[in-house]
């Protein structure tokens, strides 16, 4: 049985460069719509009581995250990543279990560059606590596009994909804290490929649900996602 109680601590892994944006600074830092596209984040976050505590884990280069007014607040901890997401979300647990020894928690894992996130999925996501048989969960959305399959190095396509049991993978995941951290600790000790939390908890024979979210819950990957957030951050400002 897993714990009723809404204790709520968000782990949001910031340690990655972002290469593919060709920016000078990590694509978190980037300004849309008046401020970095991470304090977007962390207040969408902020802005949801159920939280008691957000978790931001930061490169050890990081000299950005400092300078921002996110750093005052009580409810915002810092602590430093490793190289893969996998390893920082495992040391930011790792950091709250020695720093507040609170077992019983759930955590909610958010991309840092997933600045439109809504209450309305914080909402839908974190009701799938009061289910005792429930190992936790994920927000997705179902794919639009046709997808084809195309083998590696080559230029042409191999077939088609049949997309009605596909969906995307989003974020915010959520879990009891001590299940996740347990499962990612054993995976990275056995070198288990882990794409996101729930495919560790796959990976062990678990299975989250899933939680249809908002298709505007965009992950800020290419230069020309900047200015569809920036359209999204501006409709609810």
């Amino acid at each position: 049985m897993f714990y009723k109680k809404q204790k709520i601590v968000a782990v949001v892994p910031a340690a990655g460069v972002g290469i593919r944006m060709n920016t000078d600074c990590p694509k978190q830092y980037l300004l849309v719509a008046g401020k970095t596209i991470i304090e977007h984040t962390i207040y969408a976050l902020l802005l949801y009581s159920k939280i008691q505590y957000i978790v931001v884990v930061l490169n050890s280069k990081d000299n950005f995250f400092c300078n921002l007014n996110l750093i005052k607040n009580p409810r915002v901890i810092t602590v430093i990543g490793a190289k893969e997401r996998s390893g920082s979300v495992l040391a930011g647990l790792n950091f709250f279990l020695r720093q507040y020894k609170f077992y019983d928690y759930w955590v909610l894992v958010h991309d840092a560059v997933r600045p439109c996130l809504h209450q309305d999925d914080l909402n839908k996501i974190t009701k799938i606590i009061k289910n005792n048989n429930c190992c936790g969960g994920i927000l997705v959305s179902p794919i639009r596009d046709t997808i084809k399959s195309i083998m590696k190095y080559d230029k042409f396509i191999h077939h088609t994909v049949d997309r009605s049991t596909l969906w995307n993978a989003l974020t915010p995941q959520f879990f009891p804290l001590l299940l996740l951290r347990n499962c990612l600790s054993n995976a990275l000790k056995n070198n288990v490929v882990i794409s996101d939390e729930s495919s560790v908890l796959e990976h062990y024979g678990y299975k989250p649900m899933f939680i249809i979210g908002r298709a505007d819950n965009i992950k800020v990957t290419f230069p020309e996602d900047l200015s569809l957030i920036e359209f999204y951050l501006s409709r609810v400002m």
